[in-house]
């Protein structure tokens, strides 16, 4: 089972970029996307009955922001959106699939640069997020947490990290939670894999950060230990374009 996972900062503005091709040479069996930035009743036809696939999608309160979607060709056993607290259901940021052998967040975490209530806001949703999957974990299900993270967890994930030390995405308190989050029993299914690979999955539109290759590795599958072997392989797709991000791949036994 192919899971690809992809924040395409706009599933419209991505259309145009070959976002459909994509599908169809890449026949993901799950896709999740983050930062739709649309309501589905604002997409043409195309976009909601990609052939072979079945889109759910989950948008924000607020218009041409934020928003989560999955395409898949398996019917889950259930879908729902959201986390537990409510305040943090009102951006469309999560869906959630169950399927028999594991439940699948897709996520798009806040992202804290704005200010400092922003910040609180991000950190707070992540914590809330971290509960509800240590509960999962101790009911004894398989858990894979995958979409855009907005945070690089260690100096490798990042082209210059002493600059960005003091930036939302690579502050202490950011990548502390990301060790709180993975002493649950989750890993970082990627580096697990490539444990001194340098590759990004995000590039900042100035300065030619992309083709410099000054980005940030920010997307990531995190996978519960347990489940870990039945991870055949991990990549990122940094070639593929149409997006600040680029996708990601976890593939299953």
């Amino acid at each position: 089972m192919k899971i690809i996972s992809w924040n395409v900062n706009g599933i419209r503005a991505v259309e145009k970029k070959g976002f459909l091709p994509f599908i169809e040479a890449e026949q993901p069996d799950i896709l999740c996307l983050q930062e739709t930035k649309a309501h589905d009743h604002q997409l043409e036809e195309t976009l909601l009955k990609v052939p072979g696939y079945t889109s759910y999608f989950h948008s924000g309160d607020r218009k041409g922001y934020s928003g989560t979607a999955v395409y898949y060709k398996k019917e889950p056993l259930a879908i729902r959106t959201g986390l537990s607290n409510p305040l943090f259901n009102s951006e469309g940021r999560t869906i959630i699939m169950e399927y028999p052998d594991f439940i699948l967040y897709n996520v798009y975490f806040p992202n804290g640069q704005k200010d400092e209530e922003r910040l609180q806001f991000k950190m707070a949703f992540n914590h809330c997020l971290q509960q509800d999957v240590k509960a999962l974990l101790e009911a004894g299900k398989n858990v894979i947490v995958g979409g855009d993270i907005n945070t690089a967890h260690r100096e490798i994930d990042l082209k210059n990290p002493k600059e960005n030390a003091k930036r939302s995405g690579f502050l202490p308190i950011e990548r502390a939670w990301i060790d709180e989050f993975l002493a649950l029993g989750m890993v970082d299914s990627w580096r697990a894999q490539h444990p001194d690979e340098i590759k990004y999955s995000w590039w900042s539109y100035r300065f030619s950060a992309r083709k410099n290759n000054a980005g940030w590795r920010i997307d990531s599958f995190y996978v519960s230990e347990d489940f870990m072997e039945q991870v055949e392989s991990t990549d990122i797709l940094n070639d593929v374009m149409g997006s600040d991000h680029c996708p990601i791949v976890l593939t299953l036994k």
